[in-house]
């Protein structure tokens, strides 16, 4: 049943409203000024406020910003089309003149709360399938994917797998997942599994008793119990000890943990969220991972994607860190050159955006300039920038530059590393290192790299060429 609030300094008219809303089924509290408004009821709470323009105090229309979403619906006896125009301009959803016309109000009344209950069942349906989650930048493709995928998992009660590189920021997901579970209210426990030493994460995690080792001084509750009620991180979950994974399988089967050292279990009721950039099922396969652990934790699984593989994404979020930066370090709001942009879209980012993170706050610090940051505060390592078009890569390296086994035409059949590979064998013994280097569109030290990685050694004829 809608709740309504009626402010009206008349008492005859308010009454009136009042037993008109009630006959048709509508609960009303009523107000005489906006002061008694505000003191005896949370305007929140109602579906709709009914209001006088002209109030003692205050004007009615001071309820517009008060109410917050509540639709204020503005009545009153000086019917003008000004005082209806400069209602609506502040807010007011609807406008009628008095007296009014019994059917008149409830078509109104009607109206107003219907419209109102449909913007929020279209709110919250638009919640649920929303892209956006706080504190994580990105509209690209794959983004989106997994902002729907986040949403439909976050209210389950299943354990969840993030997969993804170094960096791509698997935490920020877990949280997501966190807030938007009905676990919110509780704690979020993170452990990163990889910085706690091997010796010591049990005791981390499932907690002690006092003595049960050397150096167990006291009791320790341990991070498992400590997240009761709420979630539990473990970030790096493929370098927990396979005795810690035994331990944590026994949380996830039978819903209880025992401390070190205890001979008495505990009840504690977690939901875990476990992060990894490594392939469990490969360290399964090789008995580095339990299997029967994987296939625990292995129940929805989201994978992140790199920071290379999110296209625009990768300047909106360097806009962003770079704004976040200038107001830490008290600086004014500066900007990439054009430079930068072109070094931060054609880099492949390793680190993803751990490392675009680090790459923005340096040349913040570093920057001596008032306006943009060049690309060489960013100090982006240009012989690891991805060829971002494969085509024009194989233009570099057409059959008319070579002769292999006398085909005039291998394109169709050789990968770029073939090209790479062939390019170098069969002009090596007449160009110098940096001629290659400039053909292959790379630079000396990135030539020298993949010839490491391909097992392409130099020829001494070509270094003494160079002499």
């Amino acid at each position: 049943m809608s709740k309504i609030l009626i402010v009206e300094d008349e008492a005859i008219i308010r009454t009136a409203l009042r037993k008109l809303l009630e006959r048709n089924k509508y609960l009303v509290s009523e107000a005489a000024s906006i002061k008694e408004a505000t003191n005896k009821h949370k305007l929140t709470e109602f579906n709709l406020i009914i209001s006088d323009l002209r109030l003692p105090g205050a004007p009615g229309t001071d309820l517009i910003k008060l109410a917050g979403d509540v639709p204020v619906l503005i009545m009153t006896s000086y019917a003008s089309l000004r005082s209806a125009v400069d209602s609506m301009r502040m807010g007011a959803v609807d406008y009628i003149a008095k007296p009014f016309d019994h059917d008149e109000m409830i078509a109104a009344v009607k109206r107003v709360i219907g419209k109102a209950n449909d913007a929020a069942k279209a709110s919250k349906q638009s919640k649920t399938t929303s892209h956006a989650i706080d504190g994580m930048i990105g509209t690209s493709t794959v983004m989106k994917e997994l902002y729907n995928r986040i949403h439909k998992v976050a209210p389950t009660a299943a354990t969840v797998l993030v997969n993804g590189e170094t960096g791509t920021g698997k935490e920020l997901v877990a949280r997501a997942i966190h807030e938007e579970s009905k676990r919110a209210s509780k704690p979020m426990i993170s452990v990163n599994c990889a910085a706690i030493p091997e010796t010591l994460i049990e005791s981390e995690l499932f907690g002690h008793e006092k003595g049960a080792f050397t150096g167990a001084a006291s009791m320790r509750e341990g991070l498992v119990a400590a997240a009761d009620g709420g979630s539990l991180f473990l970030d790096e979950i493929g370098e927990l000890p396979l005795e810690a994974q035994a331990r944590l399988l026994r949380v996830l089967q039978e819903g209880e943990v025992r401390p070190i050292g205890s001979v008495e279990s505990r009840k504690v009721d977690v939901r875990l969220i476990a992060a990894t950039h490594r392939d469990l099922r490969k360290l399964s396969e090789e008995g580095k991972f339990r299997e029967d652990l994987f296939y625990r934790i292995n129940v929805l699984q989201l994978s992140l994607p790199a920071l290379r593989e999110r296209g625009r994404d990768i300047i909106a979020i360097a806009e962003a860190l770079l704004e976040r930066f200038c107001a830490q370090s008290g600086r004014p709001k500066l900007k990439l050159s054009p430079e930068s942009v072109q070094a931060i879209t054609t880099y492949t980012w390793p680190g993803n955006v751990r490392e675009l993170e680090n790459a923005i706050q340096r040349a913040v610090i570093l920057c001596e300039d008032d306006s943009e940051i060049s690309h060489d505060l960013l100090a982006i390592d240009l012989d690891l920038v991805r060829i971002t078009q494969d085509e024009e890569y194989k233009d570099n390296l057409k059959p008319s530059h070579m002769v292999i086994n006398n085909n005039t035409d291998p394109a169709e059949d050789l990968s770029l590393e073939d090209y790479f590979q062939h390019f170098v064998l069969e002009h090596q013994d007449t160009m110098s290192e940096t001629e290659l280097a400039r053909k292959l569109g790379v630079s000396r030290k990135c030539l020298w790299e993949r010839r490491q990685r391909l097992g392409i050694p130099r020829k001494k004829s070509a270094v003494s060429a160079v002499k």
